[in-house]
């Protein structure tokens, strides 16, 4: 499916704008994980504004599609699409990391509206997915569940159990994106354990696998559109992108994994996110 060039712009300066309250958001907590949620932008938007069933009136609707962030350390820009989707009040957003606030530095589907997991600890929202999907197969339900996990966590011996089943059961309204930006806490995810060659590695476990760009939404779209011609497979959407897109002090660079601007640079970062939101208009 191609999208009209209108909706495409709104698309793109609505990702723009989901950088922006997840700045403001670590920079007001004065903690987080900006650059993580930079990378996801495009991704999050195509799902929360184009492709996914939802209905914010209606949380737990049973038909719903399901999404979990399985690198939860990046959902200042989770709970960013969450709120301008309908699900809370974007003043809900201000209160990021406060003692008492629902918006604490993981999600916890407990206390945030819209969100069908919580996470935190890497790896384990893959398999809550998995779940998710197992269980939608067995009732014969059609929504589908898509989990978004960082690069950094596939090193984790628990996704690669759940890429497992997910082929021995079929699962083909399973769909695993990938936030392949490369760098992780400590730097080079593939120098600190080789991941490569992702594509040819989910081949073997039988999924069907595409390398997009990852900041491309008409790729986005018809990765998630090819998903649906596979049945019986599982579908691992592999997403090149730039950890911190859209501010430039931050593209690739991994020491702002988890790290608050100060408050020139804030000014600096949403200085150049609206000036790409302006390309848009």
């Amino acid at each position: 499916m191609v999208i009209e060039n209108g909706r495409l712009k709104e698309l793109y300066a609505l990702s723009y704008y989901l950088r922006k309250q997840a700045i403001t958001m670590v920079h007001r907590a004065k903690t987080g994980h900006a650059a993580p949620a930079l990378s996801m932008a495009e991704l999050i938007t195509t799902l929360y504004f184009e492709k996914m069933r939802l209905d914010p009136s209606n949380p737990k609707w049973t038909n719903r599609d399901r999404f979990v962030l399985s690198k939860g350390h990046a959902c200042p820009i989770y709970y960013a699409a969450l709120a301008k989707r309908g699900f809370f009040s974007e003043k809900v957003l201000e209160t990021y990391r406060d003692l008492d606030s629902s918006l604490q530095g993981h999600p916890d589907m407990r206390k945030v509206p819209g969100c069908d997991m919580t996470t935190g600890s890497l790896g384990n929202g893959v398999s809550a997915a998995l779940g998710m999907a197992l269980l939608g197969k067995r009732e014969a339900k059609d929504y589908r569940v898509f989990a978004l996990a960082g690069d950094g966590e596939i090193q984790e011996g628990i996704v690669w159990e759940a890429i497992m089943a997910a082929t021995h059961y079929e699962l083909e309204n399973f769909i695993l994106l990938i936030d392949r930006n490369g760098l992780q806490s400590g730097g080079n995810t593939d120098s600190i354990m080789n991941i490569e060659s992702l594509e040819e590695k989910f081949k073997a476990f039988n999924w069907n696998v595409e390398t997009i760009d990852g900041h491309n939404i008409n790729q986005i779209i018809s990765a998630i559109d090819k998903a649906s011609l596979f049945n019986g497979k599982p579908t691992a959407i592999i997403a090149k992108t730039i950890k911190g897109k859209g501010v430039s002090f931050m593209e690739g660079e991994y020491l702002w994994h988890m790290k608050a601007p100060s408050d020139s640079q804030f000014e600096t970062a949403l200085r150049e996110l609206d000036e790409e939101i302006a390309k848009y208009e």
